[in-house]
């Protein structure tokens, strides 16, 4: 299955999965990136852009269960002004959810409601 390409181009989508991947312990990075293959641009610019801000969070990591996950990605996205004008930000969420639980990518530290993107 192919993903839907935003005409970007396919050099932005190898540049987002390379550096998603990095991200991921690498023992699972085969199985990340087959995952996110399968993603359209704009999911995987969503996934960059949390866990950017995840690592601009000062915050010491913590694992968190699914429920936190859920509750942090709501958080960012409430408060990411770069996802304001977005549709399907429902969509991504769930796609976000998803690819950190499959890639076990629970340690992370929390991105507070006051944290404002730029």
């Amino acid at each position: 299955m192919l993903a839907r390409d935003t005409g970007r181009g396919p050099g932005l989508r190898t540049a987002l999965i390379s550096g998603i991947v990095t991200c991921v312990e690498e023992s699972r990075r085969k199985r990340a990136r087959t995952f996110l293959q399968g993603l359209s641009t704009d999911e995987l610019e969503y996934i960059s852009e949390f866990l950017g801000a995840c690592m601009l969070e000062s915050a010491p990591a913590a694992t968190l269960s699914r429920r936190q996950l859920a509750e942090s990605i709501t958080d960012f996205d409430r408060n990411c002004r770069a996802c304001a004008g977005r549709s399907g930000r429902q969509h991504n969420m769930v796609v976000l959810l998803e690819c950190l639980c499959r890639c076990q990518m629970t340690q992370l530290p929390c991105v507070p409601r006051q944290m404002r993107l730029r």
